[in-house]
């Protein structure tokens, strides 16, 4: 990854440079974001009480297949190295999810999957073409058969999450090295999606926890209930129920250490960048970003509703860059970056955002301030994870 950024780096700084001495700005580089989110559909089968991607679902807008197929390629050809399928929607219930999957293996990039779970013979169809660092999370967020129901309202009557979870054992089987991830948003009282009151599952962390091991799951990933705000942004909004925060975070805190000891040797237990700011209470740390967001050359968000700079601003109008088929021709979406490079004030509009490349922006911004030649060699090893 580092030529690339050595060579945005390069770019910020010669672009304020020209900004200064009132000069025309020079083109962005050929390059395309090094890794993007990629919602295939707004479809979803589910009703989540706690889903962030609520206004956005089952849309009528689609993707057209060989278009996007073609952006792809356009990225990857110039210098896109991972694809994480998520929505937005349920990423399964595209039509020929598995062969979409193949394809993008057949660009050499690295594929993650997040899922509800509901398709797990889709998923299985997928198993086979996923390689050594690509994963698969599945949105569970419970550890009864009970509160999964109550929490994601399938559209399905039937489906439990023992039969979602009975899955798991084949797609070990069919590809061993394919990691599998069992993804669990914390909720309390409290917490809504307007007028929707959000079910409580803090005391279902233990048994998810070990319901995950026992399913052959690699780990289980705990992470806090995100919000919605009036402008669109996903935040964490602890102060809404700061009064008994600190209550919530020992709660949390004793089910994670109870959690940890439940489950089978060598099985993860994490919490998220989010939870452990939360549980430290530094959260508000990660909400003072730079007025240059540099990671939205870096990482986009590609949905049949356009393409945006970030997940935390997915559908939101002032953070779109342009259509879905936007980096099918490569200097619209060099362009189209540029402009919002420029007029998206991080600092403004990602004030109540707590952000996972909070340090990653700051870095980016001291490198682009600095006035030492960039290396040619990469700052750290190559870690081969290019899900940023």
């Amino acid at each position: 990854m580092w030529p690339k950024v050595v060579d945005y780096v390069r770019w910020q700084r010669a672009a304020r440079a020209a900004r200064q001495a009132g000069q025309a700005v020079p083109d962005l580089p050929d390059i395309a974001p090094l890794s993007i989110n990629l919602d295939l559909t707004t479809a979803c089968n589910y009703a989540c009480d706690h889903c962030i991607d609520w206004d956005i679902l089952n849309s009528k807008v689609r993707h057209e297949d060989q278009e996007l197929r073609d952006s792809i390629e356009r990225m990857a050809e110039r210098g896109l190295r991972s694809v994480i399928l998520i929505g937005g929607g349920e990423p399964t219930l595209y039509p020929g999810f598995a062969a979409f999957v193949e394809f993008l293996k057949g660009l050499e990039l690295s594929v993650s999957v997040v899922s509800n779970g509901s398709r797990g013979d889709r998923l299985l169809a997928a198993a086979p073409f996923f390689t050594e660092g690509d994963w698969v999370r599945l949105s569970l967020d419970s550890g009864s058969n009970d509160i999964f129901r109550r929490m994601h309202n399938p559209s399905s009557k039937t489906l439990t999450l023992d039969e979602i979870c009975s899955w798991m054992p084949k797609i070990k089987a069919s590809n061993p090295a394919l990691q599998l991830g069992f993804s669990f948003v914390i909720t309390w009282k409290g917490g809504s999606r307007g007028e929707v009151k959000i079910i409580e599952n803090i005391h279902e962390m233990v048994l998810a926890a070990k319901r995950a091991s026992d399913a052959q799951f690699d780990y289980i990933s705990f992470k806090p209930f995100l919000e919605r705000q009036e402008d669109g942004a996903e935040v964490m909004d602890p102060a809404k129920t700061e009064a008994e925060l600190k209550a919530v975070v020992a709660r949390i805190q004793q089910n994670l250490e109870e959690a940890r000891g439940a489950v089978r040797e060598g099985f993860r237990v994490l919490a998220s960048t989010n939870l452990r700011v939360l549980m430290s209470g530094t959260w508000r740390d990660y909400t003072k970003q730079p007025k240059t967001c540099h990671m939205q050359m870096l990482r986009q968000v590609v949905t049949p509703l356009g393409s945006f700079n970030c997940p935390a601003h997915r559908g939101v109008e002032k953070a779109k860059l342009g259509d879905k088929d936007l980096w099918q021709v490569p200097a619209a979406g060099q362009h189209a970056t540029v402009k919002l490079l420029d007029t998206f004030d991080a600092s403004h509009e990602c004030r109540e955002v707590t952000c996972l490349y909070n340090s990653t922006n700051w870095w980016l911004e001291e490198l682009v301030n600095a006035s030492a030649p960039l290396p040619d060699e990469a700052p750290a090893p190559e870690q081969r994870d290019w899900f940023l």
